[in-house]
């Protein structure tokens, strides 16, 4: 435990900020969708949880903590559910991170299992992919420079860099020895070409939660609401239609879903993919039109992400299957974009 979270330099620091007073209790490791680490502990009457980032920290760590710490204190007073924040600390000294305390949260992710009130009925499961729907419609409606966010993001030119972005972000994985290279993703100059030859010439900044899918929003126990969106590492501000294609290129297709897609069982019961668009619809003052492109963004966007493990694996710094498993979620996704630019 003390490897990831020295509790005597926490317990110091709390004291600093006046955070309860006594032993730090009940310390334990939680799982969670990344490689961040979460520390839950009690500390009086108040139980905590801590995100930093990974004991081997990569160039961004710190400040993808400080990033999430400041879009979370942002939208504190919003109707979007999230994890509520408690303090942060952007200092790198106390525990060897950047890192912040939050709330728990009392809710599950689908993923790992349903709980038999949520198991037991479709109707409850449909009204979950509704629900998922309202969390991105509600944060995409927000008003970012009145919440303090302006400078958060590069807004102009957003979907301009995004080919780009991610190309330049795909060749960097040539320094891992061993990586099998871009050859191997089939579609992915076909899929950048169609991008750039096809994107949308405006759009209505706003926030964007940037890896939104089932894996990273819990649910509430008593019913079919969400408790809260998690993993809020990739949050920007950008053009909130691609939370929506991420959605899009994340979901499952017919009533028995690819395994290497994100999915919960049963699946029976869950919104299509078209019932969730005309759910967002209006309930959003932008123009739909262009859906198709933000979905083929999230599949190059994301598969290229995903890659990065597989690259790290080839080389030894990363668990094999893992790796493995990942780049195949990385091929599908690029299979299902190149189906949907035909």
């Amino acid at each position: 435990m003390e490897t990831a979270v020295d509790l005597g330099a926490l317990s110091a620091w709390m004291d600093r900020q006046g955070l309860g007073a006594g032993p730090l209790e009940d310390a334990a490791l939680l799982a969670g969708g990344t490689q961040n680490i979460l520390l839950k502990f009690r500390r009086g009457e108040r139980t905590y949880v801590l995100r930093r980032p990974p004991p081997h920290l990569r160039a961004n760590s710190n400040e993808t903590m400080r990033r999430e710490a400041r879009m979370l204190a942002a939208i504190a007073e919003t109707g979007v559910p999230h994890p509520r924040l408690i303090a942060a600390c952007p200092e790198e000294d106390v525990i060897g991170a950047a890192f912040y305390l939050m709330e728990p949260i009392d809710g599950f992710n689908p993923t790992t299992g349903l709980p038999p009130l949520h198991a037991g009925s479709p109707d409850i499961r449909h009204r979950m992919g509704l629900a998922l729907v309202e969390g991105i419609a509600a944060l995409g409606a927000l008003d970012y420079r009145a919440l303090g966010l302006e400078g958060f993001g590069k807004p102009d030119n957003y979907l301009g860099r995004q080919v780009e972005r991610w190309k330049g972000q795909l060749a960097s994985y040539s320094e891992f020895e061993g990586w099998t290279g871009p050859a191997e993703i089939p579609g992915v100059d076909k899929v950048a070409a169609w991008l750039t030859a096809n994107q949308p010439q405006s759009f209505i900044p706003g926030i964007i939660h940037g890896d939104y899918h089932l894996a990273n929003v819990m649910y509430r126990h008593d019913g079919p609401e969400l408790a809260a969106i998690v993993d809020w590492e990739l949050t920007t501000i950008g053009d909130p239609l691609l939370d929506l294609g991420w959605l899009m290129a994340t979901w499952p297709e017919g009533e028995t879903p690819d395994p290497s897609v994100i999915t919960v069982k049963p699946w029976t019961g869950f919104p299509t993919a078209a019932q969730l668009v005309e759910h967002y619809r209006p309930r959003t003052a932008r123009d739909l039109a262009s859906l198709d492109w933000y979905a083929v963004l999230a599949c190059y966007k994301l598969g290229i992400i995903l890659e990065g493990t597989h690259a790290r694996a080839c080389a030894g710094r990363a668990p094999k299957p893992t790796g493995d498993r990942l780049h195949a979620q990385t091929l599908s996704l690029f299979a299902r974009a190149l189906r949907w630019i035909g």
